[in-house]
């Protein structure tokens, strides 16, 4: 949905208000937009940087989609059963982790066989993922329940199962080099902070209303909330443990995702598109449209390939070069 245009006394009024960008973003280019068909509804989408393939859930179907980002094609079709969500993919084992929230499980599956080598228990409702490479090991969160699960990436068993401070916790990102691990909460308008040192959760920081995505900037520890009921992403500051500024978007956006490198931050709010954002200074620097109200976005860090999820028509973007 296109957000309202703003007069100059509107945005004068918001960025008094400490708002971080305006809403008016030039119009951005890609040096090439490739329309891929994988059927069904598209979830998630997660990327192997080291390989080149993308993994997008469809859990219409119960099958996890395999792309091959060098000629933008679809390989495999790995049928997982139930209805598979959040995915996340460790590259240095080359596993890929699927929940399945029907199940309370997570999905271990080998990206050089495309078997699912193993089913481990996750907690009823286990939604969203992500993974700690250097510790091997896997965050999953409940919408249902609010529980976060802690699994051994390479033993696939579950190692602890942690009641969190609220319930629906929607999406994880973990900071491994801070070990922290961040979960947001749709029922608090909240951040909730985990210190997987001392496993247990350690506070919550107020952020925009209904946050449904979550990612981290590994090198500066900045966390960015994608709110799906409000048209503003949050920049959150780990040190201070609050919400440092605001992104105006045309839309609400649910996930989002970090180009590390750059420190780019791509998000799904912009006018029909996708929103890109500088995460040193949290200015919106251009919206792409694509025609449609897209879904998940994912990144391919060495090719700076940017994936986005069309689940309305069973189509995944990936966007070259902006």
């Amino acid at each position: 949905m296109r957000g309202p245009e703003l007069s100059r006394r509107a945005l004068f009024t918001l960025a008094a208000a400490g708002v971080s960008t305006v809403a008016l973003a030039p119009a951005a280019r890609a040096e090439k937009v490739l329309l891929v068909e994988v059927g069904g509804t598209p979830e998630a989408v997660a990327v192997n940087s080291v390989t080149g393939f993308a993994y997008v859930s469809d859990p219409s179907s119960g099958t996890i989609v395999v792309l091959d980002s060098r000629s933008g094609t679809v390989g495999d079709v790995i049928a997982v059963g139930g209805e598979p969500a959040g995915l996340a993919v460790d590259t240095a084992t080359n596993r890929i982790f699927a929940a399945n929230p029907p199940g309370g499980t997570v999905l271990v599956i080998d990206g050089r066989t495309n078997d699912v080598v193993s089913v481990v228990p996750a907690g009823p409702g286990a939604s969203s993922v992500d993974i700690d490479e250097r510790a091997n090991r896997i965050y999953a969160v409940s919408a249902l329940t609010g529980t976060l699960a802690v699994l051994d990436g390479v033993g696939c068993r579950l190692l602890d199962l942690i009641v969190g401070p609220t319930r629906g916790l929607s999406s994880t990102a973990v900071d491994s080099g801070r070990k922290l691990a961040y979960c947001t909460s749709t029922d608090t308008d909240s951040l909730e902070v985990f210190d997987i040192g001392a496993g247990k959760f350690i506070g919550g920081i107020p952020v925009g209303k209904s946050p449904t995505g979550v990612a981290v900037h590994n090198a500066s520890g900045t966390v960015f909330v994608a709110n799906s009921a409000i048209h503003h992403l949050s920049v959150v500051d780990p040190g201070a443990r609050k919400e440092k500024a605001t992104v105006l978007l045309r839309s609400e956006s649910s996930s989002v995702a970090i180009h590390e490198g750059s420190n780019t931050v791509y998000a799904n709010g912009g006018p029909n598109g996708i929103a890109r954002i500088d995460g040193v200074t949290s200015l919106l620097t251009g919206d792409l449209s694509l025609g449609v109200n897209p879904g998940a976005v994912a990144i391919d860090q060495r090719t700076k390939t940017v994936y986005v999820a069309d689940p309305l028509r069973g189509r995944v973007f990936l966007i070259r070069d902006f």
